[in-house]
């Protein structure tokens, strides 16, 4: 259930009760000034998220950069430094086999287009 939707650059927040949902609005994450914006926008809402699931949805995302897996895996390490839980949702294929090759999905839990758990 969200309780309320606030906006920053880049994404669109939604806080429920015990979990919070960030869908990214850009199809397109390339540009390093960019992902520092995304950066300035993300970390305050994993502050605010202590104790709760983080669900990152990337249905507008077509590509992303290495920079970005890197804001990723740093958002995930604070998420969890706060008892938290991070669940990336909607990743296109393309970005899911970059994951894959990576490895990263050993790391982030990423959920199926059918919905968060």
């Amino acid at each position: 259930m969200v309780n309320d939707k606030s906006q920053a650059p880049g994404i669109i927040v939604e806080n429920g009760t015990d979990v919070t949902i960030v869908t990214f609005e850009d199809e397109n994450i390339l540009e390093e000034q960019q992902i520092r914006k995304l950066e300035r926008a993300l970390l305050p809402v994993v502050r605010k998220n202590q104790d709760k699931r983080l669900v990152l949805n990337f249905e507008n995302v077509k590509f992303m950069s290495s920079a970005c897996l890197g804001l990723l895996v740093k958002v995930h390490k604070r998420v969890l430094e706060l008892n938290g839980r991070l669940q990336l949702y909607n990743l296109d294929p393309k970005i899911h086999k970059v994951f894959e090759i990576t490895k990263l999905v050993k790391i982030f839990d990423i959920v199926p287009a059918a919905g968060p758990s």
